[in-house]
């Protein structure tokens, strides 16, 4: 029967030899575009698609890249947005991860064809950005970094009950530490604690004192927490390393976020060791920052359990080049100014109304995010849509993802940088001829 529609379905060996076809098979491997291939196929079967669509379709049905990961506009205004991959890496970091991404002199001293020290560079720059530093260590993530010293100091871990926080996705600060074979000496309340508490803790089990920013939540009212300067100044003389997480990674203070721990200032403070993540303030690649003491950071280098915990080259690049490249996306976030934020909304608004929609600049408020300053608030400006759009910008190519405030979707500006402002107001409007 010649209407019989299985007859008018390409054949999947005829599409897979179309020459756009075949290039994309060469760049994300053949079993992807195949498996593309048979839903266009599927689709011709049931009537939803005309035969001689079928590359285009195909085409545009393919990701990008072999990934299934995809890349999304954050207007969320969250900066360092952990669902959607943290801080997103400078180009000179991505850059810098794509030259690593083929045989490098990781481990090769090239002047003497012998093996040399791994990462030396990164962890040279990672030292020179903080000055109190005598050492530095670089492991997956700061859970791991964390996870190290215990292992490698041992004994009993002294922390404020306070401290022992949720990290997130149900992860707990005590479970973590415990999973070690650490034993936690609990001191003070959960909202006081006084150096007479760590000090009284003390014993010759001790491997160290702990100190673990509560990043995501604040106490507030009748509070009593030991700065890092007076607990150090405490343990002076006892024998005993104090540990310092300071979770999100800010080098130095910063302007903006007066309240938030730094690693030079905690260093300085007096800590011995000071652990943060290099993929939230400092706006590098997922890595756990160990810095401080020279004989402490030899310790945790030399404990058989840091060979699991190792970064690999394309992390070890993607943090130098953070480290002495230009400044990253998520400090130039930091620093937007206010007003160039709004008169970016404002033209957004502008272009999308003439085309017909229902959009306007607001003032809007930003966060850090991952843990960061949880409390502080950052003046910014956004889009408003109607609420309707929300679910199809997630869905659209590139997908848009805002936030719900009442009955409007906003797509806040200052977790996006300018160059994006173009790309951001063609996704809206092809998701309003969509969808609306």
């Amino acid at each position: 029967m010649s209407d019989d529609p299985r007859r008018q379905v390409p054949r999947t060996d005829t599409l897979l030899a179309d020459p756009e076809l075949a290039d994309a098979s060469a760049r994300l491997g053949r079993e992807l575009v195949k498996a593309a291939v048979q839903d266009v196929q599927q689709r011709i079967r049931d009537g939803a698609l005309a035969p001689v669509d079928a590359v285009p379709a195909v085409l545009s049905a393919l990701p990008t890249t072999a990934s299934s990961l995809r890349p999304v506009f954050n207007a969320t205004g969250v900066l360092v947005h952990t669902n959607l991959g943290r801080s997103p890496l400078s180009p000179a970091a991505v850059e810098a991860v794509a030259a690593a991404g083929g045989t490098t002199d990781v481990e090769l001293d090239l002047a003497t064809g012998r093996r040399g020290p791994r990462g030396a560079a990164a962890l040279a720059a990672l030292q020179a950005a903080v000055p109190a530093a005598e050492a530095a260590l670089v492991v997956n993530n700061c859970a791991a970094a964390l996870a190290l010293v215990a292992t490698a100091l041992g004994g009993e871990l002294v922390v404020a009950r306070g401290e022992l926080v949720e990290i997130g996705d149900g992860f707990r600060i005590p479970e973590l530490l415990e999973a070690t074979g650490a034993r936690l000496r609990e001191v003070g309340t959960t909202n006081r604690v006084t150096l007479d508490d760590y000090l009284r803790a003390l014993g010759p089990d001790t491997g160290a004192v702990v100190k673990v920013h509560p990043s995501n939540f604040v106490v507030r009212g009748f509070t009593r927490a030991v700065p890092v300067a007076e607990l150090a100044a405490g343990l002076t003389g006892r024998g005993v390393p104090l540990v310092a997480d300071v979770g999100s990674g800010l080098l130095r203070p910063h302007p903006v976020l007066p309240d938030e721990p730094d690693l030079q200032t905690t260093l300085a403070d007096g800590a011995d060791l000071v652990l943060a993540s290099g993929d939230k303030l400092l706006g590098g690649p997922q890595a756990g920052l160990v810095l401080g003491r020279a004989d402490l950071v030899q310790r945790l280098r030399r404990h058989p359990l840091y060979r699991a915990l190792r970064v690999d080259k394309t992390t070890l690049a993607a943090l130098e080049a953070t480290l002495r490249g230009p400044q990253p996306p998520v400090q130039q976030m930091l620093g937007a100014d206010v007003a160039d934020l709004r008169s970016r909304a404002e033209a957004l608004a502008a272009r999308l109304a003439a085309a017909g929609l229902d959009a306007v600049a607001v003032d809007s408020e930003a966060r850090v995010g991952g843990g960061g300053a949880p409390e502080h608030p950052l003046p910014s400006a956004a889009v408003s849509l109607p609420a309707a759009f929300a679910g199809p910008l997630r869905a659209g190519r590139p997908p848009v993802v805002g936030y719900l405030a009442g009955d409007r979707t906003l797509l806040d500006l200052r977790s996006l940088p300018p160059s994006d402002d173009g790309t951001l107001a063609a996704a809206v409007l092809e998701v309003a001829r969509r969808w609306t």
